[in-house]
């Protein structure tokens, strides 16, 4: 799909998404959007094609379903998980390996969860199929199966990507939640992306967590103001910081509160994310910069209206970003385990 056909999806009727989305999902092959890497060589059913692994999805689904029935927050662990990978280096699983200064340990990285479940399919994958099964698609399969147990779209993902070699703290650029929407468009811009992937991207936000030292200035001190965000609804900036005091001290500790607070610990992926942005009750800074776009703000209230609108477009801007800078063909490898590179695994030596 090309770049100017994809912004002209930003305020298509209904009709019109359902129509680019089954089109999309008829084609055996996925071609790269303006901006990213291009021909991509990813296909629907990748490894049932090739006869590598024709059972790959289901093997995938039953150990997130295992793992969705004992932890609910997995879902928001893989989403920021994947959003982690591809943002810095591509696609490429480069989040998944270990080492002093890997991506792991950047700052931006801090908390990063789903690692056990990433490794727990990559056993069982390596028992049905040794040696076929990227880390990478993995970790785009099992994302996909648990925002559809979270009440999400279930969308065909394009397979056939390849590990990355690679992981260093330093290419981690994931900007703070406090930047404006023309910063945020700019980043997303630079991944090949557009302002309709923005919009619902940011809707992951509709579940999961976040530490209260990222809202911290939007509760006390916005733009060195020493005042509040006036864009808060007060109610909701009280209740706020109820939960996040204001840290005067070092070792302070430092809470977590939910990103949407009507999902809660339920972890549902709905379409009150965008209600609440609508209403000025955004947990973060960028998610209620949303408002203050004339094109977001449309989309917003696209959103807001209709979930099934959300979910067609989280199932194109999903695709759309897992396409950014992917490895195929000779590149990179199929890692043994993800989070050594087969060079450095200690399994194999």
């Amino acid at each position: 799909m090309a770049g100017s056909e994809r912004k002209r999806l930003r305020f298509l009727p209904l009709l019109a998404l359902v129509v680019v989305l089954l089109l999309s999902l008829c084609l055996g092959l996925t071609e790269a959007a303006n901006g990213l890497q291009k021909p991509l060589k990813l296909r629907r059913n990748y490894y049932k094609y090739n006869k590598t692994c024709k059972d790959v999805e289901a093997y995938v689904r039953h150990q997130v379903e295992l793992m969705w029935k004992k932890d609910k927050s997995i879902v928001a662990k893989l989403l920021r998980l994947v959003f982690s990978d591809c943002f810095v280096t591509g696609c490429d699983a480069s989040i998944l390996l270990d080492g002093p200064k890997s991506e792991k340990t950047a700052p931006q990285n801090s908390g990063l969860g789903g690692f056990e479940l990433i490794d727990r399919i990559k056993t069982v994958l390596e028992i049905r199929c040794p040696g076929v099964v990227s880390c990478a698609d993995i970790l785009h399969l099992a994302t996909r199966d648990a925002v559809h147990l979270a009440g999400g779209p279930s969308y065909i993902i394009f397979t056939g990507r390849r590990d990355g070699m690679t992981s260093v703290a330093s290419s981690v650029d994931i900007p703070s939640p406090s930047i404006s929407s023309e910063e945020a468009l700019a980043y997303f811009t630079s991944r090949g992306l557009d302002v309709r992937d923005m919009a619902t991207l940011l809707g992951a936000h509709t579940l999961g967590r976040t530490h209260c030292h990222y809202i911290e200035d939007r509760l006390y001190n916005f733009k060195g103001t020493g005042k509040p965000d006036p864009t808060m609804d007060p109610y909701f900036l009280n209740e706020m910081r109820k939960q996040c005091p204001e840290r005067l001290k070092k070792d302070q500790s430092d809470p977590m509160v939910y990103l949407n607070p009507e999902s809660g610990d339920r972890y549902s992926f709905t379409e009150s994310f965008y209600k609440r942005v609508n209403k000025s009750l955004a947990v973060l800074g960028i998610d209620q910069q949303l408002l203050y776009r004339d094109d977001t703000n449309e989309l917003t209230s696209e959103f807001a209206n209709s979930f099934l609108d959300f979910k067609l477009s989280t199932a194109l801007s999903m695709n759309r970003m897992g396409s950014i800078r992917v490895l195929t063909g000779n590149e990179g490898e199929i890692r043994r385990t993800c989070n050594f590179t087969n060079k450095d695994n200690p399994y194999l030596k």
